[in-house]
């Protein structure tokens, strides 16, 4: 059985989708290993399943381009609202998807019947260090110094917005050597469900720049959850305001720390292309 997919990307942040009541998963890690690989693949930073809720009408299940299984996808949940929606799959313009983080509200914009943004509701962070998670003594992580294996030593400030983040402000995000640095603190022993990494610079109290070395993924043009950690961690450590655009190599999203408690993230979702992967064998 071939396996249909839609690929969408969130700001370049891309994923395959597949409708599960269409096409049936049986191994999502390695389907997505496979599928996701740029020069032997389709070539994503993962897949998505798109599946129905338990208490809600869509549930989705992500899945990293090393077949570990992500709990929430920013992004990814702003192309699943645009895959559904779009394809008649619901009508509604407000509706609840459900992740392995939590229920995740969203809400459309929509011109001519399609979605040009979406705002979603990331839920309330978490700053301790047990939920993060990470090893140590209790209490926050805020510009912690953390020491790699090779001798350098980074400071982080952690936060879980659904999934684990670790930021270390920079005074240029955009000339971080991601390949070198990213995995040695995603992999660092502190770290024991590993974590995204996101390298920070302050523009001014209502713009930040930020590149990630995203957990399981690598580099990424952009993270919707990555840009909430990003801008929570400038926020708890006074940098900037509690709204601020986090300015990605194609576009910016809006975060937004309300009054409430709860993180929101807005920002666009693009489809790229459909197409019928003929490989079955690496769904069995």
């Amino acid at each position: 059985m071939s396996i249909h997919f839609t690929k969408l990307h969130g700001l370049g942040n891309d994923y395959l989708f597949i409708d599960v009541t269409q096409s049936a998963i049986k191994n999502p890690e390695a389907l997505s290993r496979t599928m996701s690989h740029r020069h032997l693949g389709v070539g994503a930073d993962g897949i998505i399943l798109v599946m129905p809720g338990a208490e809600y009408p869509f549930r989705m299940r992500i899945f990293n381009a090393d077949g570990s299984e992500a709990e929430t996808c920013g992004n990814g949940i702003r192309c699943f609202a645009k895959y559904v929606y779009e394809r008649g799959m619901t009508n509604e313009t407000d509706f609840v998807i459900e992740t392995l983080a939590g229920p995740n509200r969203v809400q459309l914009t929509t011109e001519h019947d399609k979605v040009v943004s979406v705002r979603s509701n990331m839920g309330s962070p978490k700053f301790e260090r047990a939920q993060i998670p990470m090893l140590g003594a209790p209490g926050n992580v805020v510009e912690e110094p953390l020491q790699l294996a090779d001798g350098r030593q980074f400071r982080v400030t952690c936060v879980n917005i659904g999934n684990p983040h670790a930021v270390v402000f920079v005074e240029d995000a955009t000339a971080i050597d991601l390949c070198d640095i990213g995995p040695k603190i995603e992999t660092h022993p502190s770290f024991p469900e590993r974590t995204n990494v996101e390298f920070v610079s302050i523009v001014d109290d209502e713009n930040i720049v930020m590149r990630i070395w995203e957990r399981g993924s690598g580099v990424t043009m952009a993270s919707g959850s990555g840009s909430c950690g990003a801008a929570l961690a400038c926020m708890v450590t006074e940098r900037v305001n509690r709204r601020v655009a986090v300015h990605l190599v194609h576009g910016e999203l809006v975060i937004e720390w309300a009054a409430g408690g709860c993180v929101y993230q807005q920002g666009p979702a693009t489809e790229a292309f459909s197409g019928i992967w003929p490989a079955p064998e690496i769904n069995e």
